[in-house]
């Protein structure tokens, strides 16, 4: 019965609120960047937003370790992607100012899409060769300045069944090469609201939403051997919090040198 109570709430009367509040943030980030300061809108906007959209749900958040963020540094946060509750919890719930690094195809969503650009998140093309890999880098090197960060996904995708899966190397060349720590975050609840097989618009289960910031990690030397080190330290840290239903996968899997 109270699941019934909850989703009508959702039909009637979360759902409609946060259609209106998600077209007020896009558009509040789109004119926010073009006319005022460019930085409070492309971050502001956003945060509200994603805050709102889990409060309306009535989700519980829970942040641990926030001490191991230092405010004046710059860090490429990677955390582990369960659904698309992650944005909201990382943007409404982290506190700290950053860029997003997010698939090209993404652009194309009505009016967020457009959001997304004016805020100067990072789009990358996943067929890109060596010329766009560098300018992307160059990208992410201009906005990984003065304590703003970089949040990369470095599973690359939402996750089927729970389990965390295999990291790219994209996140970790990034940290190597400008010699930026790396932030592990270990999100939990996401799968349970939202998984992936339900798509994007879809009733959402009421489930605790745990966010926990871990220690920064800091890359070596830029080597293959130093790099996939990073990697599996990285994603053994990242496992080591996730609920006993959403464990990983088996430590074989964590990486994938071909990417």
């Amino acid at each position: 019965m109270i699941n019934v109570i909850y989703k009508i709430y959702q039909l009637f009367i979360a759902a409609p609120i946060l259609l209106v509040l998600t077209i007020m943030a896009a558009l509040a980030t789109i004119i926010g960047c073009a006319l005022f300061n460019a930085s409070w809108w492309s971050y502001y906007p956003g945060k509200i937003w994603s805050r709102a959209f889990v409060r309306l749900l009535l989700l519980p958040v829970k942040v641990e370790g926030r001490e191991h963020m230092d405010a004046t540094q710059s860090y490429i946060i990677i955390p582990n992607h369960q659904g698309m509750f992650d944005i909201f919890l990382i943007y409404g719930f982290l506190n700290r100012h950053f860029k997003w690094m997010m698939k090209e195809e993404l652009r194309s969503m009505p009016l967020v899409g457009k959001a997304c650009e004016s805020a100067g998140f990072i789009f990358v093309d996943q067929k890109g060769g060596p010329k766009k890999m560098k300018m992307l880098h160059d990208r992410a090197r201009s906005v990984l300045q003065g304590g703003i960060s970089l949040v990369v996904f470095p599973e690359g995708a939402r996750t089927w069944d729970g389990q965390m899966r295999r990291f790219k190397r994209g996140a970790f060349q990034l940290a190597s090469e400008l010699q930026l720590p790396l932030l592990p975050i270990t999100i939990n609840g996401s799968f349970d609201v939202q998984p992936r097989s339900r798509g994007y618009v879809s009733f959402v289960d009421w489930h605790p939403l745990t966010l926990t910031i871990h220690p920064a990690l800091q890359p070596s030397e830029p080597t293959d051997e130093a790099e996939h080190a990073l990697m599996q330290q990285a994603y053994d840290v990242i496992a080591s919090r996730l609920e006993p239903s959403v464990k990983s996968a088996p430590k074989a899997g964590t990486y994938n040198p071909e990417d």
